[in-house]
């Protein structure tokens, strides 16, 4: 039976393409391994593996009683359902390690740098092995999915390496390839409400707060905001359905590098302390913020604990 590798749930275009990579990694060095995502991919990864070919991962519902390995994640709330009924292998990730509890060592692999691509493509290296043209090339995307084509606060001297690295192996031309990618995951008119909060949604516990945070990238948000109070009513349902005490949906401009945040909750005042700004109408403005990882969850985390 083959040992399974995925992301977390609401899969990104890292989490797919990481999991695609690490596969083939653990499969070069004798492992039968198979990619696995943990719900549907959103237009920005369906681009991604259109253009270089390659079939998206099979969809599981759970993992209870097999032997897997995580990437691109490590908390409960965004695993796979199952988890403790799994054998866990290994873990590779770029995130902050919380509610992470297993019966047994494991491999264990974690670096601050802005994608889990570019660790993967490091632990290529160690073993003297590359990726292939296409799997490079998913790696690539991963990476400029994660860093917004480097322009992130996330992004290391690792990540731009290891980008212009896989671009090279993928012949793809790393400015032109990136801006198309990230513009096809703006397409966002045909979405639902339902489906734009769950596209990039992941659920945080903080200090016995449960917190969900959604973030979709465009290029014009006022698109976006004309749906807003749609987008609350469907936001005040996950928040009664996941036990939420408050949801934060973070839309980002690629072309400015700011953002909107939508506000559905209890959660206000620890907005505004967060971020140092007001709530209004339920919305927030957050100026030069665009990662999630670096510039939302952590000050939410301070503002939560009171620091």
């Amino acid at each position: 039976m083959s040992i399974l590798v995925f992301g977390h749930k609401n899969p990104d275009t890292d989490t797919i393409c990481s999991a695609i990579a690490y596969a083939e990694l653990k499969g070069k060095t004798g492992k039968k391994v198979k990619p696995a995502r943990l719900g549907e991919v959103n237009e920005e990864t369906k681009f991604v593996l259109d253009y270089f070919k390659i079939q998206k991962p099979e969809l599981i519902e759970t993992v209870a009683g097999k032997e897997i390995m995580l990437v691109d994640h490590n908390e409960r709330t965004q695993t796979a359902d199952g988890f403790e009924e799994a054998k866990v292998l290994e873990l590779v990730d770029h995130h902050r390690i919380s509610n992470f509890n297993v019966d047994e060592p494991l491999y264990v692999r974690m670096e601050p740098v802005g994608c889990t691509a570019t660790i993967i493509l490091k632990l290529f290296k160690e073993k003297n092995l590359l990726p292939s043209k296409e799997t490079a090339g998913l790696m690539l995307s991963a990476i400029i999915s994660d860093t917004l084509l480097f322009k992130s606060p996330t992004c290391t001297e690792y990540d731009v390496k290891a980008g212009k690295e896989l671009a090279e192996i993928a012949g793809v031309n790393l400015e032109e390839y990136g801006l198309e990618m990230l513009k096809a995951g703006t397409a966002l008119g045909g979405k639902s409400e339902s489906e734009l909060l769950n596209m990039d949604m992941k659920i945080f516990e903080i200090d016995g707060k449960r917190i969900g945070v959604g973030q979709v990238n465009t290029v014009n948000e006022e698109e976006i905001l004309e749906r807003k109070e749609k987008l609350i009513s469907e936001m005040n349902t996950l928040n009664s359905k996941e036990n939420l005490d408050f949801f934060l949906f973070v839309i980002t401009n690629i072309l400015s590098n700011d953002s909107i945040g939508i506000v559905a909750g209890n959660g206000n005042e620890i907005i505004e302390k967060a971020f140092n700004g007001k709530v209004e109408s339920n919305t927030v403005l957050l100026k030069g913020v665009v990662s999630r990882k670096k510039q939302v969850i952590p000050p939410l985390t301070r503002a939560i604990q009171g620091n």
